[in-house]
């Protein structure tokens, strides 16, 4: 079954394995699979792998064996990946555009967390720090705290204080999470797939030609 799994930055499996995951191999688990606790996992939706994200290596894989599936994760004995991509800028863009998804909720926005998103993508461009960064980051968590009790409002500001964050893989997943709870979660979460889906593909495909 094809499915997305995310690494940390040095490609290594996570909760004490430690083996290096490369394109073409095939890692196997001992035992029998069982969510949550023994197998090679995955998600068959790109932003539900978000949620369980190590790092910002995306991993386009092939699980097998005795596959088990849930809502948003499945396992198997054998994980095969197929092509990994560094997706460090994509998820810090990413970030930024479900935080001002969010932000189109708020008839006024807090304008610390509209010069946050301006600050992370001048950080992303390298025309600012990384202490510029997380001034503004401080400064939308200010205003995160700050936010009125509307739900809205409060979601899109914690939306924009995560995705000022320089870790790409909570920015990404923190800042899509808070920017579902700002609207129908599912239709949400199904557009946010689409999003980070198409930019995935899209950096593949470049890289690849």
């Amino acid at each position: 079954m094809l499915a997305w799994h995310f690494l940390s930055e040095d490609k290594r499996l996570g909760y004490g394995d430690g083996r290096l995951v490369e394109v073409g191999q095939t890692l196997e688990c001992e035992g029998e699979p069982a969510l949550c606790s023994n197998g090679m996992h995955g998600s068959v939706r790109l932003i539900d792998a978000l949620k369980y994200a190590s790092g910002p290596i995306v991993c386009r894989v092939e699980i097998e064996g005795d596959v088990i599936e849930s809502e948003d994760k499945l396992c198997g004995r054998r994980r095969t990946v197929l092509w990994m991509l560094d997706a460090t800028q994509i998820l810090h863009e990413f970030a930024c555009q479900c935080a001002e998804d969010a932000m189109t909720l708020v008839e006024r926005p807090d304008e610390r967390s509209v010069a946050a998103i301006e600050a992370k993508r001048a950080w992303l461009d390298g025309k600012i720090t990384d202490k510029k960064l997380d001034a503004a980051w401080a400064a939308a968590w200010d205003a995160a705290l700050d936010a009125a009790s509307w739900a809205a409002a409060r979601n899109a500001a914690w939306a924009v204080a995560w995705a000022a964050a320089r870790n790409a893989a909570w920015a990404a997943r923190s800042a899509a999470w808070n920017a579902s709870r700002s609207a129908a979660q599912d239709d949400a979460r199904a557009k946010q797939n689409e999003r980070l889906t198409a930019m995935v593909m899209e950096a593949h495909e470049k890289e690849g030609k």
